[in-house]
């Protein structure tokens, strides 16, 4: 999947179109116990409702694949006679309406997934006509040979629920502020997927795309009971075997100035690829990344070093999500003692140098410099 898709059924959890029809929810206590189930019809809802539940489900679709999406593949076997697919597809054909693929489903996830505290189980289907007219040259065959591809999908969604905080609330009898509890509310998204992948206008049953909040967190447990998936990366696992690799395999050539040049490389072709919202998620293999070790300044020997490290780390021929090794949000230098930060774009301005024998990070400081909020000179 790439953005343009993402966008297009995003644009469809919308309260005024409403499109998304059928929707149900469980609610789990910490006891894996179901204390209440609900089946909702969004035209019966307040445009609020409807409004609130439609941003839970496009959070689901938000964030850079490779990093808080991931495409999982069902191996093949799977699709042509797993269970769970199986159990997946009837979800789907039946717009949730299968009661014994749905009780089959939701048991799985609760005995599979581990909670902490309550949450709310959400499963939405919806019916998406893209509208598909096959051109043809002949004018008088066009209204014969139009035709509507329909693709069918369901989301779901799984949102921790906390009580929030007393607090002061105005009591309209008493005319007068006085303590008040609040309830139970809903948060974010905490994990959720997508089935079938919408790809070329069209579905690809043989894949789903699975969001997660914290590209970091491990939800195996939640992946095998969902959808069979089994010893799935995060995002966090493939960057740490990258920078270890990284460091391996370069030594003391890993300076800072090659991590810098690095990742600006990397930054330049993520920047690249979010332009381009029809491309699919790039991912890069050793090959490219060693070509960026060469244009940094690594010697032949540690770069012939990294290539093979990186093969026997992550398999011959493999390629990581480029999203996923990125650093784009922020640039850290840290040491035992103190932590620099700086825009990546920025990078550049660290330095180190040796100075009388001493070891230093330098960074600019020609003005605007301030301590404790207080302007000082340098």
């Amino acid at each position: 999947m790439n953005k343009t898709d993402l966008g297009k059924l995003k644009r469809r959890l919308s309260p005024d179109g409403r499109n998304p029809i059928v929707l149900r929810g469980w609610y789990v206590n910490s006891k894996k116990a179901v204390i209440s189930s609900f089946s909702r019809d969004l035209m019966s809802m307040t445009r609020t409702e409807c409004e609130k539940y439609m941003q839970i489900f496009k959070r689901t679709l938000s964030g850079d694949i490779g990093r808080n999406l991931s495409q999982i593949a069902f191996p093949m076997d799977e699709v042509l006679e797993g269970a769970t697919h199986a159990r997946l597809m009837r979800l789907v054909d039946s717009q949730l309406t299968d009661e014994e693929a749905i009780s089959s489903f939701v048991n799985a996830l609760i005995d599979e997934t581990k909670f902490e505290g309550n949450n709310l189980i959400l499963l939405l289907h919806d019916t998406y006509d893209t509208d598909f007219i096959s051109h043809k040259e002949d004018e008088g065959a066009l209204e014969d040979d139009a035709k509507s591809n329909v693709f069918k999908y369901i989301l779901c969604a799984v949102c921790p629920v906390k009580q929030g905080k007393p607090y002061l609330g105005y009591d309209e009898r008493g005319n007068e502020f006085v303590a008040k509890e609040s309830g139970w509310t809903v948060s974010a998204p905490s994990m959720g997927f997508l089935f079938p992948c919408f790809e070329d206008m069209g579905a690809n049953i043989s894949e789903a795309l699975f969001y997660s909040k914290d590209a970091g967190e491990d939800h195996s447990d939640f992946l095998s009971g969902t959808l069979a998936a089994m010893n799935v990366s995060t995002a966090k696992d493939s960057k740490e075997s990258f920078q270890a690799v990284l460091m391996d395999a370069l030594e003391e050539e890993c300076s800072l100035d090659v991590v810098q040049s690095v990742n600006e490389q990397l930054m330049d072709r993520l920047d690249a690829q979010k332009k381009d919202k029809q491309s699919e998620p790039e991912e890069i293999g050793a090959g490219d990344l060693a070509q960026m070790l060469v244009e940094s300044g690594v010697s032949d020997d540690r770069v012939a070093s990294f290539k093979e490290k990186f093969d026997t780390e992550f398999g011959q021929g493999a390629s990581l999500p480029l999203a996923g090794i990125t650093e784009d949000k922020r640039f850290e230098v840290r040491t035992p003692d103190v932590v620099v930060k700086v825009s990546p774009r920025q990078a550049s301005q660290i330095e180190t140098r040796v100075i009388d024998g001493v070891k230093y990070i330098l960074i600019p400081a020609d003005d605007g410099v301030t301590v404790n909020g207080i302007s000082i000179g340098i």
